[in-house]
């Protein structure tokens, strides 16, 4: 147990100190306050849009996140020999591959939730045609990155410390600080309630993203197995691609599953369907209650899925010349 604790604690920290992880880190939370910002004038369809548009960010960067992680993870080692010198210890292969893959999952983990941060204000920030942009938010978000990147800086020329994995954990801190303090103020900076206008609902459909993101790295891990980054991504590409179209491909080209023909039973069953961890459309009917039973259901979806596409990898690892 302790050579698997090592192992994923040394893949998690060697994740957030890639410049890559950071960059989509930042980028992808900036951007999703920045789409709460403009004039849209969707005829008050404004919250919907901006919802929508902050869940589709968070799910492309995840996955894009996700491919390139599992790659610097395993496929560069096992290049460059690392994963070699690791298991001339006394480190199975299965115990080695999952140990990369608990490592991933809690750096997708952190990336959705500061993503998930960024969503919550995006929803209290949204306005329609009569509305106007939230500054104080857009303001104290902004500097919370700002100060979160000099206190990397600082670390790093002061205390001589890595700046990138330092900076990733100061924007989980700041982020957060920031969140807690714009709650309690309204757009004009005055006292309010805390949260006011903030959805909620966002938690849960922000966890089933981070679902599907653990099926994504379980799928790219497995590709790492034997490709590099670029053919993982086109891999991983194509499951995502097709995994949207999978309930057309049971219901239109395959019928029922009991009577449809056999190849689109097989498709249905072997693709992930993002559909299921899809549920933006649900933000606007009008309910204010969230199923949480739906969530724990698409927990124990992803992770059969998951568990089946590492069972995969296991066994393509372990044929798998190091040398």
């Amino acid at each position: 147990m302790r050579q698997f604790i090592t192992i994923a604690v040394n893949a998690f920290m060697e994740l957030v100190r890639q410049p890559i992880f950071l960059l989509l880190l930042t980028s992808s939370a900036l951007f999703e306050i920045f789409l709460a910002t403009p004039y849209y004038f969707a005829f008050g369809d404004e919250p919907k849009l901006v919802k929508n548009s902050t869940l589709a960010v968070m799910l492309l960067t995840g996955l894009f996140g996700a491919v390139l992680s599992a790659s610097a993870s395993l496929a560069r080692e096992i290049r460059s020999g690392t994963a070699l010198a690791v298991l001339s210890k006394p480190v199975g292969r299965a115990q080695f591959l999952l140990a990369k893959f608990a490592g991933l999952m809690l750096a997708l983990t952190l990336l959705t939730y500061v993503n998930l941060i960024a969503a919550l204000l995006a929803s209290r920030m949204a306005f329609d045609a009569y509305g106007s942009t939230d500054l104080f938010a857009l303001g104290v978000f902004s500097g919370a990155f700002l100060l979160a990147y000099l206190m990397g800086g600082f670390s790093n020329f002061f205390l001589r410390r890595p700046f990138v994995s330092d900076a990733f954990f100061c924007v989980i801190l700041t982020t957060t600080v920031a969140f807690v303090v714009i709650s309690f103020f309204n757009k004009e900076g005055h006292p309010q309630t805390f949260a006011t206008g903030v959805d909620w609902r966002m938690i849960p459909a922000a966890l089933l993203i981070l679902f599907a993101l653990w099926v994504l790295a379980a799928l790219a891990l497995a590709c790492s197995t034997r490709l590099d980054m670029i053919p993982t991504l086109a891999v991983c590409t194509a499951f995502f691609l097709l995994g949207l179209v999978s309930d057309y491909i049971y219901f239109k080209l395959g019928g029922r599953l009991d009577s449809g023909p056999w190849w689109a039973s097989t498709l249905y069953t072997a693709l992930p369907n993002w559909q299921l961890f899809w549920l933006a459309d649900v933000l606007e009917t009008g309910k204010n209650v969230f199923y949480w039973g739906y969530v724990g259901k698409a927990l124990v979806y992803a992770s059969g899925y998951a568990g089946a596409a590492l069972a995969v990898a296991v066994m393509m690892f372990e044929e798998r010349e190091l040398s």
